[in-house]
């Protein structure tokens, strides 16, 4: 297998997507943000970010609000604590150079 074919075929793991679905609803602060634009921000289908985000509701670490016809997520207290723990070991990870 090419090099090329070797980089494209590395996933983020799913510690890595919620890293950026949380990171989107964070740089949207109080305001909230469209599934569409955590789509965009994580790099995510649609159908993906969707998915990924009710877990993180499940979770309690965002929250959908309605709109007129869409729906806002927005982060959670706990989800904050949540983004700011994983920061911590997202930053000691790149460290000691390990991919996650």
């Amino acid at each position: 297998m090419s090099m090329s074919r070797t980089l494209l075929k590395q996933n983020r793991s799913i510690l890595g997507i919620v890293r950026d679905i949380l990171q989107a609803c964070m740089d949207a602060g109080i305001n909230g943000i469209l599934v569409s634009k955590i789509s965009q921000r994580a790099n995510l289908s649609y159908g993906k970010a969707t998915h990924n985000c009710q877990k993180l509701i499940d979770a309690g670490l965002i929250k959908s609000v309605r709109n007129k016809r869409s729906y806002i997520f927005m982060i959670t207290e706990k989800g904050i604590k949540v983004f700011q723990e994983f920061q911590k070991f997202h930053d000691v990870a790149r460290e000691i150079n390990v991919r996650f």
